[in-house]
């Protein structure tokens, strides 16, 4: 069940955007060049801050890669993965280029919603990738073992909202899928899953889970 579930979330979660002919997305921060990071976390628990900065993070101006080791905060589990950007060149006569950004991460959990009545939250894995070249970027993610959350349609609208309960119904979160930012010259970004929290849950703030973005190369 795992394996389909993840098959499923891979191909739902793809992005294609071919030439620069899109129309222009209300105004965003611009999606970078080539980055991939597993997650961050940032949210207020009764009296309690609990913050988790990015984890490994890369990035084609560097660092090209990274490891995120295990890091536990008060209600959150990050647990490690990598990330790599890299650049290849793909015709020595003009040196065309491709890019690739890719992060994985793996047994995250987070539980500080358990004691509003809410579920725990795990992943057992998760990636997202984020591919270009002069003609076309293109992007996808992935997760396996989810628990906690229900498990989004597939395919998987962008933005899609999954709330999450308690057993009386009340919602405490929403959990956001494919979140997309295509501002129309070609470049993607992408996040795969955004938490964020509700004022029943007695928690403000939010947790990310794997993001990416990239764009066409000179």
């Amino acid at each position: 069940m795992r394996n389909t579930i993840a098959r499923r979330a891979a191909l739902a979660g793809t992005v294609l955007v071919a030439g620069l002919t899109m129309a222009a997305a209300p105004a965003q921060a611009a999606p970078q060049p080539g980055v991939a990071q597993i997650g961050s976390a940032d949210f207020t628990k009764g009296e309690t801050a609990i913050k988790v900065p990015v984890q490994g993070k890369c990035s084609l101006d560097g660092p090209k890669s990274a490891t995120a080791q295990k890091v536990t905060k008060t209600g959150i589990t990050f647990g490690g993965g990598t990330s790599s950007c890299t650049t290849t060149v793909t015709d020595p006569k003009t040196d065309a280029t491709a890019t690739a950004s890719t992060a994985t991460g793996k047994n995250f959990e987070l539980s500080a919603l358990v004691s509003a009545g809410g579920p725990r939250i795990k992943l057992s894995t998760f990636s997202v990738k984020c591919t270009a070249t002069q003609k076309q970027t293109s992007s996808n993610w992935s997760y396996g073992g989810m628990s906690g959350i229900p498990n989004p349609p597939n395919p998987v609208p962008v933005g899609y909202v999954s709330p999450i309960k308690k057993s009386n119904g009340t919602v405490l979160a929403n959990a956001v899928f494919n979140i997309q930012n295509l501002p129309g010259d070609g470049s993607i970004g992408l996040t795969m899953l955004r938490i964020n929290f509700l004022p029943a849950s007695g928690i403000s703030g939010q947790v990310v889970l794997g993001h990416t973005s990239c764009s066409p190369t000179p």
